[in-house]
């Protein structure tokens, strides 16, 4: 039955794909899809100049892509933070991720349009990280709760520029900003994806192979230590890489929140604790859920509704429920 659950999850990206490239405002049949892919990868099936493939490879596709790496970089960074604060109610965010790419975003639309909003909020995404590892350093070792509350602090700094370019800003310009802070995919195109792959590989593939280590880590820093683990060295690795695949994610799309904290803990309380299965099921389920966000935040209205919207709706009741139970089933216990 466990085995079922694993192929079920690890085949969902791929579902959630293939149903997301023929659902939209333009409906195509699931077998003209097939014949574009096939006429765009392997050049089985001639299809010509049809409008249709237009919209499968050109827009649908990349954007489906774009879609899957945020999700599963936001997943594979939940389960990993989760691990290392040994609380599951840890979100990719917390370490001040989405404040400093919402910060880079308002300040390069507001002020400094010549550079690219990407660039600019995928920099201050990885500053505010810094910031926070370097005030939690003055406590001497970096450990869990000084952290945290360093990541508040980076937080709320940058959360109160944004506020201040907000206010200081044109009107016109003040709609785009707040349009990026809801997160939407409606701009992923090929470009899109060629920018944010290499920056998420760089940052999940190493998670992906220290992931055995998180079981070690998640025991506590006593227990890591007495195993022979650099509790420090380990933790801080984790955190960077995991950064660097968020906020890779985030300054393509913008902020898409509740992702990291939903997925990690349905996984958990599908197949258990164990991360050297959990961390890989957590990126492609992250990867699906998204998928089937942005399928909803496009098919349910004319118009492309910011998929942060749809997984806000989602995630409240959701930590609702989680707040009811404790955490408790959500670490199998």
């Amino acid at each position: 039955m466990k085995g079922i659950k694993i192929l079920v999850v690890l085949f969902s990206p791929l579902a959630a794909g293939w149903i997301s490239l023929f659902l939209g405002a333009y409906e195509i049949s699931p077998f003209l899809v097939l014949k574009i892919l096939l006429n765009e990868t392997l050049s089985v099936f001639e299809v010509g100049d049809l409008p249709e493939k237009a919209i499968v490879w050109d827009i649908r596709f990349p954007r489906v892509l774009t879609a899957f790496l945020v999700g599963a970089s936001l997943s594979g960074a939940g389960v990993t933070l989760q691990a290392l604060f040994r609380n599951p109610l840890v979100d990719p965010f917390i370490l001040g991720i989405s404040a400093g790419a919402a910060f880079g975003c308002a300040i390069t639309i507001g002020f400094l349009e010549i550079f690219p909003i990407q660039l600019m909020a995928f920099f201050f995404a990885i500053l505010a990280v810094f910031l926070a590892c370097f005030i939690a350093k003055t406590q001497g070792e970096i450990s869990r709760l000084p952290l945290v509350l360093s990541g508040v602090i980076v937080s709320a700094f940058f959360t109160a520029l944004v506020s201040m370019v907000k206010f200081l800003v044109d009107p016109h310009k003040l709609q785009s900003i707040v349009y990026w802070l809801m997160g939407s995919f409606s701009l992923a195109d090929w470009r899109t994806l060629k920018w944010i792959v290499p920056g998420i590989l760089v940052g999940l593939i190493p998670v992906y192979l220290m992931r055995w280590r998180l079981n070690v880590l998640s025991m506590g820093e006593e227990e890591a230590k007495m195993l022979g683990i650099n509790v420090g060295r380990e933790r801080a690795l984790l955190i960077l890489f995991s950064t660097l695949a968020v906020a890779t994610a985030t300054s393509a799309c913008g902020i898409i929140g509740w992702v990291g904290l939903m997925v990690p803990h349905l996984i958990r309380m599908l197949i258990g604790p164990d991360h050297k299965v959990l961390l890989p099921l957590a990126l492609a389920g992250g990867g699906a859920f998204m998928i089937a966000a942005d399928t909803l935040s496009r098919t349910l209205t004319s118009f492309d509704i910011p998929v942060g919207i749809i997984t806000a709706l989602t995630g409240a009741p959701f930590f609702i429920y989680l707040m009811k139970k404790g955490g408790k089933e959500a670490w199998g216990k």
